[in-house]
């Protein structure tokens, strides 16, 4: 197998190609201890082949979500093709990416639409557009309903600064003129840059951050196997946070081994860059925890060769002990399987005291679990910057029949609104619900 060194690598703007970056990786020091109790983890299972995907079947008329006493759900906005991903302009209104897994070939369609279990769910055409979302009344609910961009290749992250607006499609970075709180559709944008495309399964999202002044943008590209298994010559680039400029240059790997970060977002009143992980497959019912961290700029999160800490994946056992002694554990365990991808810190006042400055998170559900997992939003309480406590249930109700694996929906992505409500993206309903405190 190729050296590490072709999969955790310091990009040159003009090659995109790998050098060694070995030299990024950061070992472990007492500051990077974990947030809360690491979990006790059970022994691996290399004969773990469970394919118990999830059947969809939609929410019943008048049936919604479940928050905890004091809140209200409500359906914001429905008829998308695959809501994935939500963004919040600085007017107010919402941006929707609505992009979808599209099939390799003829023949995985075949085998998706083969099992029954809503196939078109998890496989099929991508509507690649963004959808504007605007609630001119302030009555909770959008009245104008338009397409902001169409013609993206699996679009997910979003980002604005200043004057432009930038999408990330599974394979690029693009830039857009904005202003007047509206895009130029005139202008076809121009790409930044190229990303590696698609990925294991739902890997061919690319999330978007900026920090704090403008200065530097984040994307977030999952690995391209569950552990390596088509070798790591086609991981370059892979399973890493990337940071370039804002004109797409000067990239290089803030974090790597991490397997598929979806979810970024800064840590309230910090500087601190905080990501959700869906971790690896066939370790067994109960391996690898999702987990949510603080990342460490520099920092090896084990992808390929280890999780969760220093501990071997078995399927690669001694092939890189060095890489695996440095191997930063995570902060909270989310638990196995749930497919944690969104992420949203609580930064306004109108949720009780004990959310604000916390973090929820998008559950969009197990597949290869015997027992279904995950289709909730949780919810992780901070202090000073830190997790102050373990996950808790906040968004429920997604789970129709847990013996049958039949589920209402699978909730994704998530952003807060200026009034204090939080949506939640519901890709398998093609809905946006709405979590406000009721009144």
């Amino acid at each position: 197998m190729t050296m590490l060194k072709n999969a955790l690598l310091t990009v040159s703007a003009a090659s995109l190609l790998s050098a060694c970056a070995h030299d990024s990786i950061k070992t472990p020091t007492p500051d990077d201890a974990p947030a809360t109790q690491p979990p006790a983890l059970p022994a691996p299972d290399t004969s773990h082949d469970v394919k118990n995907y999830s059947e969809v079947i939609g929410w019943p008329e008048g049936k919604t979500p479940v928050a905890p006493e004091g809140f209200g759900v409500t359906k914001y906005a429905d008829g998308f093709q695959n809501p994935r991903w939500l963004y919040v302009l600085p007017n107010g209104d919402v941006l929707v990416a609505e992009s979808n897994t599209v099939p390799k070939n003829e023949a995985a369609l075949k085998e998706a639409q083969a099992s029954g279990k809503a196939a078109s769910q998890r496989i099929g055409a991508s509507a690649n557009r963004i959808t504007l979302l605007r609630d001119t009344n302030g009555d909770g609910s959008p009245d104008v309903r338009e397409t902001f961009l169409e013609g993206l290749n699996q679009p997910l992250g979003m980002l604005l600064l200043g004057n432009r607006f930038y999408v990330a499609n599974t394979d690029g970075l693009w830039r857009y003129p904005y202003g007047n709180a509206q895009l130029s559709l005139r202008d076809p944008g121009e790409k930044l840059l190229s990303l590696p495309a698609g990925g294991y399964n739902n890997h061919w999202t690319r999330n978007l951050l900026a920090n704090a002044d403008g200065s530097k943008v984040y994307i977030s590209v999952g690995s391209g196997s569950n552990v390596a298994e088509h070798g790591l010559d086609n991981e370059i680039r892979r399973a890493n946070i990337l940071e370039v400029n804002p004109d797409g240059t000067g990239e290089r790997i803030y974090a790597s081994g991490l397997r598929n970060p979806v979810g970024m977002a800064w840590a309230p009143g910090t500087s601190t860059l905080w990501t959700v992980v869906n971790e690896r497959d066939n370790l067994g019912d109960d391996l690898v925890p999702d987990y949510l961290t603080g990342v460490k700029e520099g920092g090896f999160y084990g992808w390929p060769f280890a999780y969760y800490g220093p501990n071997e994946d078995p399927r690669l056992a001694g092939q890189r002990p060095d890489l695996v002694s440095q191997t930063l554990v995570p902060d909270v365990a989310l638990g196995s399987h749930t497919a944690s991808l969104g992420l949203a810190f609580y930064e306004q006042k109108a949720f009780p005291e004990k959310y604000q400055g916390g973090a929820f998170i998008g559950q969009h559900g197990s597949w290869n679990r015997s027992d279904i997992v995950g289709y909730k939003v949780v919810f992780v309480p901070f202090k000073d910057g830190r997790p102050s406590g373990e996950p808790e249930d906040f968004l429920t109700g997604f789970i129709a029949d847990r013996a049958k694996a039949q589920v209402y929906g699978r909730p994704v992505g998530l952003a807060v609104l200026p009034d204090g409500s939080l949506l939640v993206a519901d890709d398998a309903s093609n809905t946006v619900w709405r979590v406000a405190v009721q009144r």
